[in-house]
């Protein structure tokens, strides 16, 4: 099996043009993956590549390279808006995991059980795209995602970076994950909220973001609507409110037993958003 670990992006895209090449970053996915006797013909090794492990912020925006850890977001001073990631990126797995493992992974595995996925929603995050052939191209994170184990990603392209656009300054961010235990867990259910709060402290803007409650994570917008004008104190999720989300029956919990969490999901997710 051959190993490519380039410096240049140019070179990165070049090696991808070949068949059978496969890319990695922490691994956290890929190798417990790997069945006995089968592995891949080539892997890419993304995490040396100029500017991949570099969380920048401007004017426009945060931008997260493909190589950033789950550990580097925790360390690193950003908004509030991305506290529910931040609560997130403690909760993935174990610390080792949290060190090797990156957001783009965990993106690009595309769980419906990823944690990164909801607070990045939230966020209106955004996917860079590249390859030697098409160049650049950027997806809202909800196209990037198409279902079960699947993106928009094809042969040829690299996952860059996650841009976040600059939130309102006095967003707020909150995330609420319900496991078996504490650590290396698969969520049964989990919710990121944003919050902008007006003058009077009454919700101005509201994102709410749901995964393990479907194929795909995803925003309910209607609630969102709905949200607007409400003391956050005084906020109650009822059934319709969750009504979008078809989670299933497994061995972690039913889906009557889903919606019926994820609605004071909701809720304190909300309230720890804005205390």
């Amino acid at each position: 099996m051959a190993y490519s670990q380039p410096n240049l992006l140019p070179d990165a895209l070049g090696i991808l043009k070949q068949a059978g090449v496969r890319v990695v970053a922490g691994g956290t996915d890929f190798y417990p993956a790997l069945k006995a006797g089968r592995h891949p013909e080539s892997l890419l090794d993304v995490t040396r590549i100029g500017g991949f492990s570099d969380i920048t912020q401007s004017e426009g925006g945060t931008r997260i390279g493909a190589a950033v850890t789950w550990s580097d977001v925790v360390r690193t001073d950003l908004p509030r808006a991305f506290d529910a990631l931040k609560q997130a990126a403690r909760e993935v797995g174990s610390l080792q995991i949290q060190n090797a493992g990156t957001v783009v992974g965990n993106i690009c595995n595309a769980s419906p059980a990823a944690d990164g996925v909801p607070p990045l929603l939230a966020l209106n995050a955004e996917v860079e795209l590249a390859s030697a052939a098409k160049g650049k191209r950027v997806l809202p994170l909800e196209a990037f995602i198409s279902g079960v184990r699947q993106t928009a990603l094809m042969d040829d392209e690299l996952v860059t970076a996650i841009i976040v656009p600059k939130p309102h300054a006095g967003m707020t961010s909150g995330f609420e994950k319900l496991g078996s235990r504490r650590y290396l867990v698969i969520s049964i259910a989990m919710t990121a909220a944003n919050v902008l709060l007006d003058a009077k402290g009454r919700i101005a803007e509201a994102r709410i973001a749901v995964g393990s409650c479907s194929a795909v994570a995803q925003r309910l917008t209607a609630l969102e609507a709905s949200l607007i004008g409400q003391d956050p104190a005084d906020v109650r999720i009822s059934p319709i409110d969750v009504a979008a989300l078809t989670p299933i029956d497994d061995v972690r919990g039913t889906s009557s037993y889903r919606l019926d969490a994820v609605r004071h999901q909701i809720q304190r997710a909300i309230h720890k958003a804005v205390s």
